[in-house]
């Protein structure tokens, strides 16, 4: 999908996206709970950017770099972050999580939200290894997505979620949460915690090992 079809486009440059305000409200929590109280949070698929002005607003000591690998995306997502906290979001970069080298070499806390479903298997191995590479030691990653438990989903619409993305591209689909925990794993990182989300979605928590 071309990112000029993604999300409700406002006044100005952003983009407000249905899904992303449905789920920021039920992440703030998890976010509170796990991410550093300071420090630098680096999101991975900012998507319209909603995310980066929200959470940046709501966890006032931490400093946000959001990032696309559609460069599409990054207008809204630089629009968002001029009109809510700028001074702590810096401006958007591309980054596509295969590459070896990220243009961000050290966070504190990574958060990716909605993105294994709508990438290839090779995506989520990047942004994986990628954690393990860039988070500081005991720097925790968040990722929220539909996911699958033991190769089975959770529910029918995430069964039927699933087929329409592998009927428009059999790389895309539904991730199974045992298959990323053991992903993680095998790049170093270690999985912290499971957490059920609303509308039949899941938090998976990693951490990097402390030094």
């Amino acid at each position: 999908m071309s990112f000029r079809e993604y999300g409700e486009k406002l006044a100005d440059a952003r983009r407000q996206h249905p899904a992303a305000t449905r789920n920021q409200e039920p992440l703030l929590p998890v976010l509170s709970r796990f991410f550093p109280p300071d420090g630098l949070i680096l999101e991975i698929a900012s998507g319209t950017g909603q995310h980066a002005g929200f959470f940046a607003t709501e966890l006032p000591l931490i400093r946000w770099q959001p990032t696309d690998h559609d460069a599409e995306a990054l207008p809204s997502i630089e629009a968002w972050r001029l009109a809510t906290v700028p001074d702590r979001i810096a401006p958007p970069v591309q980054l596509d999580v295969r590459a070896e080298v990220w243009p961000v070499d050290a966070a504190d806390g990574m958060l990716c939200v909605n993105m294994l479903q709508v990438a290839p298997w090779e995506a989520a191995v990047g942004l994986l290894r990628g954690a393990a590479r860039v988070l500081v030691p005991g720097g925790v990653l968040i990722i929220y997505s539909p996911l699958s438990r033991g190769g089975v989903h959770i529910s029918e619409g995430n069964a039927a979620f699933d087929a329409r993305l592998r009927a428009r591209n059999p790389a895309l689909g539904v991730r199974d949460a045992d298959a990323v925990v053991a992903a993680a794993e095998a790049a170093g990182l270690i999985h912290v915690e499971t957490v059920d989300m609303p509308a039949n979605n899941t938090v998976l928590v990693f951490r990097q090992p402390p030094a």
